[in-house]
């Protein structure tokens, strides 16, 4: 998956199918076009080569 950070907004852009699904999935999980729409917050930390994995809670 390529994360290309401009300015405050992030790109995602998936490179396999599986990649694809995934992001729909959470692309659906955090858009409601009925109700609030949800964010992803931060847990955590990030460091790379010591802790390689991102965590983030969807909260509404």
């Amino acid at each position: 998956m390529k994360l290309e950070l401009q300015g405050t907004l992030v790109s995602i852009t998936p490179e396999n199918d599986r990649e694809k699904k995934e992001l729909d999935n959470l692309w659906r999980t955090l858009i409601d076009c009925v109700n609030k729409t949800r964010k992803l917050v931060p847990v955590g930390e990030y460091i790379p080569h010591i802790k390689e994995v991102a965590v983030f809670n969807i909260e509404d």
